[in-house]
C-alpha cells in the first residue's frame, strides 16, 4: 500500500494505482474526456492534468501514485489549461449547437465542459468543415465533433477484439477510419455498439431504433437480461413509459458481461412492437379444414423481392382464422385436448416449450404436460442444441452443467474453441476470449468454417466435416504419447484411462491427418500447446452437438479435459456455450421428457413419488419422446394433438417437409406465441403471448447464472402473460393451476431443486447468481465446480472412448457437396424476432449460401447470382455469397429465412445418445439457376 495526499487528504491506495483512480477513492472528480475506466489509459486529452511538484503538470490517468506525493488537482494554473483546452477543442467542433449526442441522449461530455468552463471557441479560428458518415444502419458518424481521444479505437480493439477502427490522415485532417478508410458502413464493423457506448462527443452516436432519441433523464430505465444467446448480457433499457416505447438499450455492469452487448442485444429489441403482432385469440374457421392442401411439399425459392416483413404473409394465411374472445378459445383448447387425452390416451398428447421463455413458464408448461395430458412427451430446443452435449456430460462427470464460466477465460493458459463460430453465435463471450488471447493465452480454434476468430487464433484448425472424434482422439495420443497426461489428476478423480489409452492409441497424427485433413504436425502442436498449458479451458458449439455422433464429438473433449487434469481450477474447465437465452434454465426447469426438474429422473420410483406428492396427480413412469421423435409420431398417426408455445418446428427442425405433414396431420393444435409463425399456420387455436420484454421471470445463463428479466413495456392489445394462460388451460383441462405471480412459481420450482432450493427473486438481485450457491445473500455463487470430484456415484468421471464414425449420409456423384447450416450474428433461429427489427433486417436482409471460391468457379457461379440447392429431401434457390471461410466441397446456409429454408435440405437422422438431429452434415448439389 501506498500513502499520499491530494488535496491535502490522505489517500492509502495499493501500488500501481493511478491517480485517477486514488482521487476517485477520495471522493475528488478529475474532469476527463479521454479516459474511460474500462479502457487502457492513454493520455490523449490532457484534462485530467494535476500538479505534482514537478516541472510539468501530470496526466492522472497515466500517472502512478508514489509515496508521499503531494497532489493538487484543481489550482489557477491547472484550471487555466483545462479551460484552454476546452477553449481549442470547441473550436474544432463544425457544428455543437446541433452535436447528434446533445440534442438526442444529451450527454456531451466536451459541450458540459464547454458550459462549466464557458469557452465556446467562439474566438478561435474556425475549423474546415469535416465529413459524415450516415452508411452504417445503427450508428451515425460525424468526424466534425471528433476530438481524437481514441476511446472508440479502444473500446473496439480492447473491449470486443474487433479491430476495426483507426486512425488516417496527418494534422487538421486526422480522423477516425474504418478498416482502410471504408464508410463504417462497409467495414468489417459488426455493429456492436460499444464505439458509440464510450464516445464523449456526438462523433459516433447509435441512430434512433424505433422511437426518437432523448435524454436519458427523462425516461425511466428498467434493468433487465438480453432475451437472445445464452451469454444473457446484463441489460438496460430506456423506457418513455407514457408512450410505451423503448428509446434506447445500453449493457450495464455484471460479472458477467461487464457492459458488453452485441447488435442484437443494443439494436434488436424493436420487434415486440411489430404491427404483425398478435392481440387477440385465433380460431380456425370451419371452412379452413381439411388442412390437407397445408401437407404438400415445398420448395424454397428466395427471388429477392420482400414481402412485408420477410415471413409470414399475414394476408395469405389471417382469412383462415377468425377473432375469439378469451373465454371461447380456451373452451376450445381444453375441450378438444382433454377428448384426444380421453380417447386415445395421454400418450397421444405432446408440447412443445420454449427456451425463449422464462424458467417459471417453464416449470409450468412441462406441468401441465406431466400432470395434466399424463404423458412425459415434453421437449424444447435443448434437442436441436446441446442434447448430445448434456447426454455426454451426464455419462462422463454426472453433470450436464458448465464446470466454469466463459469470463474464467481470464486465467486460461490455453483456449479451445471447438466447433463454435463464437464471434458470431456467441458474441460477448467471444469477446472475453480474444481479450485472454491478446494477454497471452494461446486460442485454439477447430472449425471446418473459418469464422472471425481464428482471425485471432494461434491455431487454426479447418477439419474436414465431421471428422472431430478423429482429430481429438490424435490429441490425445500426443499427450500420451509426449507424457503430458496429469497422471495425479487421472489417478485421483477419473476411471476408465487404460480403455481410453488403448482406443486413441491407433489415433497416430499420420493417421488422422488423412481423415480430418490437418497436416500432422500442426496435430502435434496444438497437442503440445494444449498438453503443455497449466490450465485449459474447453468452449464448443454446435459443430460438435448437432451431429448424428455429437455425443461422441462431446465425449471426445471432456476425455481431453480429464486427460490434462482441466476441471476444477481456475482457468480450467467444459464449457458448452447454450444457444438460446434461457436452454439452459429451461432444462434446469424440466422441460426434457426423461427428466423432471433439475434432472431427476422420471424412471426413478423415488424421485416420480416425491414430484406425484408436489403435484397431487400420478405421474407417467415412461420416458417421453424428444422433438423428432415427437414429429415422426405425429406423422404417423399416434400423437394426434399438441401445444407448442413458443416454438416454431416448422422452420428449426430437419426435413422441413416431414414435418409439414406431421403438423397437417395432427387433430388439433395449439399454438401460444406472439406472431403469426409457420408454424401457426398449421394451428387450429392460435394464443396471442407475451414477448420478452413484457413479462417477469427468471432465466438462467450458459455460465449457470440466475438472473431476472424485468417487464419493460405493457403488452398490447387482448395478448396475456404464458403463464397466466397455462394456468388457465391446465385448470379447464381438470387439473387447477391458480398462482398469483411468477415469483410464487419461482419459489414452487425452487423448492423441487437442490440447484435453485436457495435461491429468491430478493437474493437474485440485478445481477443475478451462479447456481449451485449455498449462500446468495452473501456469495455470487461458484465459478469452478467439481474441485473436490463429481457427482457420480464413485465420486469419479469416467473416460468415454470412442472411434471416428463417417457421417450418415456421403456426398456422391449426384450430391458432391456437403451443406452446413448455423446461424449469422444479425438474427436469430427462425427469424421471428429478428426479422421484425428494423436494425437487424437492415443488416442482413436476404438469405445466401456461401461457397468457396474454387467451388464457385468450377460450378460457374459468381458473387450474387441465384443458384439451385437440392437434397434428397428437398431444394432451394437463392443467392450465392463467394467465401474463404467455407472449405473446398462445403457450402453454409443460414436457416432464418423462410422463403430459402435450409432445413428443407437438412437430414432427420438421429443421435442414438443424445436423439439431437444432423444439422451440420448432409449431401447436396449445387448448381446455377439458368438466367441468374
Amino acid at each position: 500500500m501506498i500513502e499520499l495526499s491530494i488535496d491535502d487528504r490522505p489517500v492509502r491506495v495499493p501500488e500501481g494505482t493511478t491517480l485517477i483512480d486514488a482521487a476517485q477513492r477520495a471522493g475528488v472528480q478529475i474532469p476527463v474526456l479521454c479516459h474511460d475506466p474500462r479502457l487502457r489509459p492513454v493520455g490523449v486529452c490532457r484534462l485530467c492534468v494535476v500538479d505534482v511538484g514537478e516541472r510539468v503538470l501530470a496526466a492522472a490517468c497515466v500517472r502512478v501514485c508514489e509515496p508521499g506525493m503531494q497532489v493538487r488537482t484543481s489550482t489557477p494554473e491547472i484550471e487555466s489549461h483545462r479551460s484552454t483546452l476546452v477553449d481549442l477543442l470547441m473550436s474544432d467542433q463544425d457544428d455543437p449547437e446541433h452535436d447528434a449526442r446533445e440534442t438526442t441522449l444529451g450527454d456531451n461530455a466536451l459541450l458540459a465542459l464547454s458550459r462549466q468552463y464557458e469557452r465556446s471557441g467562439e474566438d478561435l479560428p474556425a475549423a474546415s468543415p469535416r465529413p459524415a458518415d450516415t452508411s452504417s444502419p445503427v450508428i451515425a458518424v460525424d468526424h466534425g465533433a471528433c476530438i481524437l481521444c481514441d476511446r472508440c479505437i479502444r473500446a473496439c480493439d480492447e473491449v470486443q477484439g474487433n479491430d476495426v477502427i483507426g486512425r488516417t490522415g496527418k494534422g487538421h485532417a486526422a480522423r477516425i477510419a474504418f478498416d482502410l478508410d471504408q464508410p463504417m458502413g462497409e467495414s468489417t464493423c459488426v455493429s456492436c455498439g460499444e464505439c458509440a457506448a464510450v464516445c464523449p462527443t456526438g462523433a459516433l452516436v447509435d441512430k434512433p431504433v424505433s422511437a426518437p432519441l432523448r435524454p436519458v433523464e427523462q425516461l425511466e430505465h428498467v434493468d433487465s437480461v438480453c432475451p437472445y444467446c445464452g451469454v444473457g448480457c446484463a441489460i438496460r433499457y430506456h423506457v418513455d413509459r407514457a408512450a410505451n416505447e423503448i428509446v434506447h438499450a445500453e449493457g450495464r455492469e455484471s460479472p458477467g458481461s461487464q457492459e458488453r452487448l452485441c447488435v442484437k442485444g443494443r439494436y434488436g429489441w424493436d420487434y415486440a412492437q411489430h404491427p404483425q403482432r398478435l392481440t387477440r385469440p385465433l380460431i380456425r374457421r370451419d371452412g379452413a379444414y381439411p388442412k390437407a392442401a397445408l401437407s404438400r411439399d415445398v420448395q424454397g425459392h428466395h427471388d429477392g423481392r420482400r414481402r412485408p416483413g420477410g415471413l409470414v404473409d399475414y394476408d395469405e394465411v389471417m382469412p383462415a382464422f377468425r377473432e375469439a374472445s378469451w373465454e371461447e378459445a380456451l373452451d376450445l383448447v381444453a375441450r378438444r385436448l382433454s377428448a384426444i387425452r380421453d380417447t386415445h390416451g395421454s400418450d397421444a398428447l405432446a408440447g412443445f416449450g420454449s427456451a425463449k421463455c422464462s424458467n417459471e413458464e417453464a416449470y409450468l408448461f412441462q406441468k401441465l404436460v406431466r400432470a395434466g395430458f399424463g404423458t412425459n412427451n415434453v421437449d424444447h430446443c435443448t434437442r436441436l442444441c446441446h442434447a448430445s452435449s448434456v447426454a455426454a456430460l451426464l455419462e462422463g462427470i454426472g453433470s450436464a452443467a458448465v464446470t466454469t464460466t466463459y469470463g474464467d477465460v481470464a486465467n486460461a493458459e490455453a483456449i479451445l474453441v471447438a466447433g463454435s463460430n463464437a464471434a458470431a453465435n456467441h458474441p460477448v463471450a467471444a469477446s472475453f476470449f480474444k481479450q485472454a488471447h491478446r494477454a497471452g493465452a494461446t486460442l485454439i480454434v477447430a472449425d471446418p468454417r473459418r469464422g472471425d476468430l481464428a482471425n485471432h487464433a494461434d491455431h487454426y484448425c479447418r477439419l474436414k466435416p465431421g471428422t472431430d472424434v478423429a482429430f481429438y482422439n490424435s490429441l490425445m495420443q500426443v499427450i500420451i504419447e509426449e507424457d503430458l497426461v496429469d497422471h495425479d489428476y487421472v489417478a485421483r478423480h477419473t476411471e476408465n484411462y487404460e480403455a481410453l489409452r488403448e482406443t486413441v492409441a491407433r489415433y497416430t497424427p499420420e493417421m488422422a491427418a488423412k481423415i480430418c485433413g490437418i497436416e500432422a504436425d500442426e496435430i502435434r502442436a496444438v497437442a503440445l500447446a494444449f498438453g503443455r498449458a497449466k490450465s485449459a479451458i474447453i468452449f464448443w458449439g454446435m459443430g460438435i452437438s448437432q451431429h448424428v455422433y455429437g455425443t461422441n464429438n462431446a465425449r471426445s473433449l471432456i476425455a481431453l479435459a480429464l486427460l490434462t487434469g482441466n476441471i476444477g481450477k481456475p482457468g480450467a474447465g467444459l464449457h458448452p456455450l447454450r444457444g438460446q437465452n434461457n436452454v439452459q434454465g429451461a432444462s434446469d426447469s424440466g422441460l426434457i421428457p426423461m427428466v423432471y426438474p433439475d434432472y431427476q429422473s422420471v424412471a426413478d420410483p423415488a424421485v416420480r413419488e416425491k414430484f406425484e406428492r408436489a403435484w397431487g396427480r400420478s405421474l407417467s413412469p415412461d420416458p417421453g419422446l424428444t422433438v423428432v421423435e415427437i414429429t415422426a409420431a405425429a406423422h404417423e398417426g399416434r400423437v394426434k394433438g399438441m401445444y407448442i408455445m413458443g416454438e416454431n418446428p416448422f422452420l428449426s427442425d430437419p426435413n422441413v417437409n416431414k414435418v409439414r405433414r406431421a403438423l397437417a396431420n395432427l387433430d388439433f393444435l395449439v399454438v401460444q406465441d406472439i406472431f403469426l409463425t409457420e408454424t401457426a399456420e398449421f394451428a387450429d387455436v392460435i394464443l396471442p403471448a407475451s414477448a420478452y420484454v413484457e413479462k417477469l421471470g427468471t432465466y438462467t445463463n450458459t455460465d449457470r447464472r440466475v438472473q431476472v428479466g424485468r417487464p419493460v413495456l405493457r403488452m398490447p392489445g387482448e395478448a396475456r402473460p404464458d403463464w397466466e394462460i397455462l394456468c388457465d388451460v391446465s385448470t379447464r383441462i381438470g387439473y387447477p393451476m391458480k398462482y398469483t405471480s411468477p415469483e410464487e412459481i419461482f419459489a414452487e420450482f425452487a423448492s423441487l431443486t437442490d440447484a435453485y432450493r436457495t435461491f429468491t427473486y430478493a437474493n437474485l438481485g440485478d445481477t443475478g447468481r451462479l447456481w449451485p450457491n449455498p449462500d446468495p445473500e452473501h456469495d455470487d455463487g461458484p465459478v469452478v465446480l467439481f474441485s473436490d470430484g463429481f457427482p457420480t456415484p464413485s465420486g469419479r468421471a469416467t473416460f468415454v472412448p470412442v472411434d471416428w464414425t463417417a457421417a450418415r449420409e456421403l456426398p456422391d456423384d449426384d450430391y458432391p457437396i456437403v451443406l452446413n447450416t448455423g446461424r449469422l450474428l444479425e438474427h436469430w433461429h427462425t427469424g421471428s424476432m429478428t426479422r421484425r427489427t428494423r436494425a437487424l433486417d437492415a443488416l442482413e436482409p436476404e438469405a445466401f449460401v456461401s461457397i468457396h471460391p474454387d467451388d464457385a468457379a468450377e460450378l460457374g457461379i459468381a458473387e450474387g447470382d441465384f443458384v439451385r440447392i437440392s437434397s434428397r429431401r428437398g431444394r432451394v434457390e437463392l443467392r450465392a455469397r463467394i467465401s474463404q471461410r467455407e472449405s473446398r466441397g462445403a457450402v453454409f446456409m443460414p436457416f432464418h429465412f423462410r422463403e430459402a429454408a435450409a432445413n428443407l435440405l437438412t437430414l432427420d437422422e438421429l443421435d442414438p445418445d443424445g436423439k439431437i438431429p444432423e444439422f451440420k452434415f448432409c449431401a447436396v448439389k449445387v448448381e446455377a439457376v439458368s438466367g441468374g
